[in-house]
């Protein structure tokens, strides 16, 4: 695991605090949690749109196939 370090302003750093005491989890843990739903984000989108495409356009390729 790689250990990354992030400066925040003092406002930020003590709204990060709040958020994830009211959530009953370390500011670390929202953080990773939060960075791990951001990056999976893009390839879950670029499937989503795969599946429409393919639903969409499936009696052409079909069509294109016979």
């Amino acid at each position: 695991m790689t250990t990354i370090t992030v400066e925040l302003p003092k406002e930020r750093a003590q709204k990060l605090q709040e958020l994830a005491q009211t959530l009953g989890v370390s500011a670390e843990e929202l953080i990773r949690v939060s960075v791990e739903e951001l990056l999976a984000r893009p390839e879950e989108q670029f499937t989503k749109a795969v599946e429409h495409v393919l639903r969409k356009n499936s009696e052409l390729y079909k069509r294109l196939a016979a």
